[in-house]
């Protein structure tokens, strides 16, 4: 190994065996390479294997570990992770792909995103925040955003079914759950402060977006040291369903019945609402949200 050659672990989405994102871990990996650097590669068949996989590999003290997928696998490298030091890098070949849209890597172009993460191996890490869970038997972490509300309904609702596959089932999963919109009756603790809504979604934001660019919390930043907590107040479906569209620029924070509160330890309850973050499923809520400030390196 050259001065400048590293030792990387490479942690591929499992479910990447299909579509346009098969071929880039196996891209990353021979590129990686032929730069010069040692290169150790973790495919395995889930993502709970592929954890405890990248858990030991990280616990060798790699110079870094790049993960190759969507949101889903910067949650497992944000877990596998936690308490360590080692930078993060990514490259984006999901389908919502938000983490990497925040830090500013290519999403749609495989060859710029892996000139840029090398690169950045190159370059000193960047420090950003990350959020830990709390909830009933257990505990997580998240980069992006969690959230509590109509988009986690979607979520749940399209989990449960089994066709059709792909994007299409998202779409039925949220016209269903559009037509039975319903406010929920929240508590929500805010650095102490307890707030009692009537919202139809909670998201509790470290990065902009989720959904694949929808921009829940445009003003969000990754190292303020402080969530971004968005709650949409009852709405009619009309009003809801013009309201959606607007997510995607960001501009709907205008409207007044969107709320936006900052703060560093967040604690959600509602009835019969299961919360999810980075498009993981966490658990049902309540679940006690603190700010990890400055808890993740990353190579962007």
């Amino acid at each position: 190994m050259t001065s400048s050659s590293k030792r990387i672990v490479v942690a591929i989405n499992p479910n990447a065996s299909f579509g346009r994102g098969r071929e880039v871990g196996p891209a990353v990996v021979t590129t990686l390479r032929g730069l010069g650097h040692e290169v150790t590669s973790l495919i395995e068949p889930d993502f709970a294997q592929l954890l405890d996989a990248t858990r030991a590999a990280v616990a060798e003290k790699p110079d870094a570990l790049v993960v190759v997928g969507g949101d889903g696998m910067i949650n497992l490298g944000v877990q596998a992770l936690e308490g360590s030091r080692v930078p993060l890098g990514l490259v984006p070949s999901g389908t919502g792909n938000d983490m990497a849209r925040g830090l500013g890597i290519p999403v749609d172009d495989t060859e710029s995103a892996i000139e840029a993460l090398a690169a950045a191996l190159q370059r000193p890490a960047r420090t950003i925040d990350a959020g830990t869970i709390g909830f009933a038997g257990g505990r997580s972490r998240f980069a992006c955003i969690l959230s509590a509300g109509f988009d986690a309904l979607v979520n749940e609702r399209a989990n449960r079914m089994t066709r059709p596959r792909g994007r299409s089932r998202y779409t039925i999963a949220l016209l269903v759950e559009l037509a039975r919109l319903r406010p929920l009756e929240y508590t929500l603790t805010l650095d102490g402060v307890v707030h009692r809504e009537r919202a139809l979604l909670v998201a509790v934001a470290n990065n902009l977006s989720f959904g694949g660019g929808m921009k829940v919390a445009p003003d969000a930043r990754l190292d303020d040291a402080l969530f971004d907590v968005v709650l949409v107040r009852p709405l009619g479906r009309l009003a809801f369903l013009r309201i959606y569209p607007r997510v995607f620029a960001g501009t709907h924070v205008t409207d007044p019945r969107v709320v936006v509160h900052r703060a560093a330890s967040v604690r959600v309850e509602a009835e019969g609402v299961v919360a999810y973050a980075d498009g993981e499923r966490i658990a049902p809520l309540p679940v006690d949200i603190t700010m990890d400030a400055g808890g993740l390196r990353v190579l962007a």
